[in-house]
């Protein structure tokens, strides 16, 4: 039985006892849920209905309990119901109707822990976005691991997301990377307010490797080539490289073109209708500070000369006339000073902030290698990137560090913990799981011990402590998928598989045989455990992959 099976029960129970005792059912809900109590003496599921109905109906709440427990004992699958404190509900199954859930997990796959949570939403989901300067520094990394497994997260939910990347291919940064490339050709220093790092001269060779011309031409010309090929070059190289991370976007959007269009006079004029554009010392502004913004923002400089934010409103406008009516977007630590702008713009368009635009700040992060940090790239020059990253500790381990923590909280890569084959490395010691549950079916294949007919599996086998306690574990992953795609915290599905999934399972297989030994024969108790195994193969596997990281099947 699933904790969504449970809970049916238990809803049931109460309208049972609603009808015999002549109460409203309009106080019921339309559905409810059970929690795995803290202290697991205390049952195996907890209910606090009983709390929640009692001032609505009139009665205390120990005395609907005690009829709601009632109710529930009578339910195939009950072993018992205990009231605890002032009316909680406290559910334990029989061995049956927990080990069920084994064959549960196994006939479903892939589809264990889906859901349709968040169905009907349309998700616009922004992530690394760095600017084509130079290569995907470690900062844009974390938001490549965590924002893809949101996206992972989203979609296993229910939710129609597009991810996206916007391609900044306008502005002054882009003027100084082309003339640090020009300078760079001509075996000059990089201008003082430029890019080094050999990356550069490596892209301003293939400038020149591909336009042989480049120097001869006048060096606004010049420039302009180096600003052409260039980009397009080392964004090239951004997508290559975060591909190679395992991350693809459904769109890769470019700024020129917002300019090129005619969208940001478009975005002015929608905001202009909606009645918060001004003109003052001849700039165009926006009014923002009508909507909670500590100072009113320029769209239009005295010079003609759009302004970023500008961009950024034309852009917000562009995602919503899309069609997608939740527009998500992850920044840097840098960025904090944009969420009250962002917002405000937002409701310039006369939309709702608080529903239709949703910006996620991620902290630093640190590489550390020897207990000091890691500063200085080999190729950047300045920073540590994808690549150095991926160098020092491979892309299962650095997509699993980075999703790992709650993405506001600053973190430290130690390179000697993420390499070492030990239980102390994290994602060592949640691939060893799936490794040992595919290592078990492959040595139980090989004597001849089968999982058998699923109508022949006998649940009611699994009733070891150690059992009960790693099937109460497997069926908490579609509340923790659901949870962590709506709070946007992807951290939870590895501190779960972690902290419940591979301790139980370490803990089963340590104290329940699942192949015989020696002569012994196999029995229908050896077929039942192999079912758990799978199942805890198919639990690690699949939460393994809404973080991107790989499930191998041996180490």
């Amino acid at each position: 039985m699933t904790p969504a099976e449970l809970a049916e029960v238990v809803l049931a129970a109460a309208h049972a006892v609603f009808d015999e005792r002549g109460l409203d059912r309009a106080a019921l809900p339309a559905q409810t849920t059970v929690e795995r109590p803290r202290n697991p003496d205390h049952g195996d599921y907890a209910s606090t209905l009983a709390l929640q109905l009692s001032k609505k109906v009139g009665v205390p709440p120990r005395e609907l309990a005690t009829a709601l427990a009632d109710e529930l004992a009578k339910a195939p699958g009950i072993k018992s119901v205990e009231i605890a404190g002032p009316g909680f509900l406290n559910v334990r199954l029989d061995a049956a109707a927990a080990g069920q859930l084994a064959k549960v997990i196994v006939e479903a796959g892939p589809a264990y822990g889906r859901s349709d949570t968040l169905a009907g939403q349309r998700i616009n989901l922004e992530f690394v976005s760095a600017n084509p300067t130079g290569p995907v520094h470690i900062g844009g990394v974390r938001w490549a691991a965590v924002g893809d497994a949101l996206s992972r997260l989203l979609r296993a939910t229910g939710a129609d997301v597009g991810t996206e990347y916007y391609f900044n291919d306008a502005g002054s940064q882009i003027d100084r990377f082309a003339r640090s490339l020009l300078a760079a050709a001509k075996g000059e220093p990089a201008p003082e307010d430029g890019y080094g790092g050999a990356y550069i001269a490596e892209i301003a060779a293939e400038v020149v490797r591909l336009r042989p011309d480049v120097l001869d031409l006048p060096e606004d010309a010049a420039q302009e080539v180096f600003r052409n090929e260039g980009v397009q070059l080392m964004f090239a190289e951004i997508k290559s490289s975060l591909r190679d991370f395992g991350v693809e976007f459904d769109t890769y959007f470019n700024e020129k073109d917002l300019h090129d269009g005619g969208a940001l006079d478009a975005a002015l004029d929608r905001l202009r209708e909606q009645g918060h554009v001004f003109e003052s010392e001849g700039a165009t502004w926006l009014r923002t500070t009508e909507f909670g913004d500590d100072k009113d923002r320029v769209l239009r400089k005295s010079n003609g000369e759009w302004t970023y934010f500008a961009a950024d409103c034309a852009y917000y406008l562009n995602k919503r006339e899309r069609g997608f009516d939740r527009v998500v977007i992850m920044l840097g630590a840098d960025h904090h000073g944009y969420i009250g702008r962002m917002k405000a713009m937002s409701a310039c368009f006369g939309d709702d902030p608080a529903r239709n635009l949703e910006i996620l700040i991620g902290q630093l992060v640190n590489l550390v290698r020897d207990g000091a940090p890691v500063r200085m790239s080999k190729r950047a020059g300045t920073v540590v990137t994808l690549e150095d990253l991926v160098d020092a500790i491979g892309v299962d381990a650095a997509r699993y560090a980075l999703a790992r923590y709650s993405a506001d909280s600053p973190i430290d890569i130690d390179v000697e913990l993420w390499t070492r084959a030990k239980n102390d490395n994290p994602v060592y010691y949640v691939q060893y799981v799936a490794a040992r549950t595919a290592g078990v079916a492959r040595n139980a294949a090989e004597i001849g011990l089968t999982r058998g007919d699923a109508a022949a599996f006998q649940p009611e086998l699994l009733g070891h402590d150690k059992e009960n306690e790693l099937l109460k574990a497997l069926a908490e992953f579609p509340a923790v998928v659901a949870t962590a795609a709506e709070l946007r915290e992807p951290h939870r599905v590895a501190r779960y598989l972690e902290e419940s999934v591979a301790q139980a399972y370490h803990r089963f297989y340590d104290n329940c045989r699942i192949a015989p030994q020696g002569d012994e024969e196999i029995t229908d108790t050896h077929r039942a455990r192999l079912w758990l195994n799978d199942a805890t193969r198919v639990v690690i596997a699949n939460g393994l992959h809404l973080l991107g990281v790989s499930a191998p099947e041996r180490m």
